[in-house]
């Protein structure tokens, strides 16, 4: 079940658990049963301090629950095989059943010991997901810390009868109570401010008590990372603000360009950024959506941050690392039926579609290796894309093309997305050769038609380009003295992760070049 790296890595982790666990299997006659038979029984092997059974009786089947023996109220549950992205889930799970602590944030951990109220979370996962491990490890988490708070966490592939009487048509998924409560990927600090009212307010009171910052950087992406490690390095007072760390390395699989590295994925290499900006002297504030720029009054002045949660930031510099997102279809049915049909990751969300029709719109690189991965799982697959050719790398194009179960539509316009209230059911499309309207069956789209930048909170207050990037210079400089930005959020030529990174630390020696000039001696050399 395990291969010889996932088993040193075990080994290397295992040694951790301090308290005695059990690993309670409930099992059927199905294939994974056997795995989960198999996966528990390396495990025992490895540790002295986990003992395994398989006389469960939960309800859900294949299934094993991980339990302090000392404290059974310590407890999750895996619903199939946690492997894939989710192994790292398992590994916490056992370490944190096992006693080992959380490095999260204490305040935020002593939020959650003190949720009030009844709560039993069901996640539906996949194991091709890199967005679900975060509500995943968030949620076992916080059932281990409040014996209020229980969490199953499902693979979608493993319980496709669950799936469908559910709707699941995304992951992560969850529900609350048996009641839907969130999609798509949150964070620890999120789910808590859901669960507790009055997380928000305390949150505004903290952030607006900071002293104002020799550097504010908005964003958590590789530019962020980067402009926040240059400013700590060179003594400056500075400060991060974002939604959260990672940005689109967060929904990014394989990365093989990223010089040094010849293999990382997005979210691992999100994890790292965000581990190097915390090692330094960093004011880290995420959970938190940018609104309105203030610009200072004169050169050498405060910069104003308004967040949507009501809080401000003063920094005496600007850089702007906003990122960009996917690109949406604007077409009627769209939004109704997102995580309902029409979806933006296909490794997060394509084994939901095992055995359906589904769409990829989009014919460059990203389509075309969406719909080579989706290939390999659904029914059929329709690339349709707007030019009169794909634009696809031809490598990409050569292996599409080989797939007996692709249709590939050119010169096709979507026009509209058509469900039945529930679900999609179809999409039309414009033939644009001949203005003929035409109808493709289906159960899935997954659109890949590009990015946007985060931009539209600055539109009117500093200059942006007809595609709505945040114009700068050579040196990252905006329109606005001492505010500077880096990143895809810019007119930078060249959408890559290098590159970004490159952008943030030119950015930030900008800004420090721009405080020496406009600032008195107390500016660190």
């Amino acid at each position: 079940m395990l291969d010889a790296q996932l088993t040193e890595a075990l080994r290397a982790h295992l040694p951790k658990i301090v308290q005695p666990i059990e690993l309670v299997a409930s099992l059927d006659d199905s294939a994974t049963s056997t795995k989960i038979t198999e996966l528990l029984g390396e495990l025992d092997v490895l540790s002295s301090d986990i003992n395994t059974r398989t006389d469960g009786d939960d309800e859900r089947r294949p299934s094993f629950r991980i339990t302090r023996v000392d404290d059974p109220a310590v407890s999750v549950t895996f619903g199939g095989v946690p492997l894939g992205h989710e192994f790292t889930s398992l590994v916490l799970a056992l370490l944190q059943v096992g006693g080992h602590p959380s490095t999260a944030d204490p305040e935020l951990l002593d939020q959650i010991r003190n949720i009030e109220g009844t709560h039993r979370f069901e996640t539906f996962f996949s194991q091709s997901c890199q967005n679900c491990p975060d509500v995943v490890q968030a949620l076992n988490l916080m059932s281990i810390l409040n014996p209020n708070i229980e969490h199953v966490a499902i693979d979608g592939a493993a319980f496709q009868d669950e799936v469908e009487a559910r709707e699941v048509m995304a992951v992560p998924t969850v529900f609350r109570n048996g009641e839907s409560f969130g999609q798509g990927r949150m964070t620890l600090e999120e789910l808590v401010a859901m669960l507790d009212s009055g997380s928000a307010d305390r949150a505004v009171e903290k952030i607006n008590e900071l002293d104002p910052f020799d550097v504010l950087i908005v964003g958590g992406g590789p530019a962020g990372s980067s402009a926040a490690v240059y400013a700590a390095r060179k003594g400056l007072r500075t400060g991060v603000v974002a939604e959260r760390f990672g940005g689109q390395l967060l929904d990014t699989m394989g990365i093989e360009n990223l010089i040094s590295n010849p293999y990382t994925e997005g979210p691992k290499l999100a994890a790292e950024l965000e581990s190097n900006v915390r090692d330094h002297d960093v004011e880290v504030i995420t959970a938190q959506r940018a609104e309105r720029l203030e610009a200072a009054d004169s050169a050498g002045g405060l910069h104003t941050i308004a967040l949507e949660s009501g809080a401000a930031l003063q920094s005496r510099s600007i850089i702007l690392a906003t990122g960009a997102r996917w690109r949406k279809i604007d077409v009627p049915g769209e939004a109704e039926y997102a995580n309902r049909g029409v979806a933006y990751c296909p490794h997060c969300d394509g084994p939901l579609y095992k055995g359906k029709r589904t769409a990829v719109i989009g014919g460059g690189n990203s389509g075309v290796e969406a719909a080579i991965d989706l290939a390999g799982i659904v029914d059929h697959v329709t690339l349709i894309e707007f030019d009169h050719q794909l634009r696809a790398d031809e490598v990409l194009q050569a292996k599409l093309r080989s797939l007996p179960n692709v249709t590939i539509i050119t010169s096709a316009m979507t026009t509209e997305v058509v469900g039945d209230g529930k679900k999609v059911t179809s999409l039309v499309y414009r033939d644009r050769n001949d203005d003929s309207e035409h109808t493709v069956e289906l159960e899935g789209i997954f659109v890949q038609i590009g990015l946007l930048p985060n931009t539209e909170w600055l539109d009117g207050t500093i200059a942006l380009s007809k595609h709505n990037e945040i114009e700068i210079d050579s040196h990252g400089a905006t329109s606005i003295p001492g505010v500077f930005a880096a990143g895809d959020c810019t007119t930078v030529p060249f959408k890559q992760i290098v590159v970004s990174m490159g952008a943030g630390s030119t950015a930030m020696l900008s800004a420090f070049d721009h405080l020496i000039r406009t600032s008195d001696a107390s500016v660190p050399a």
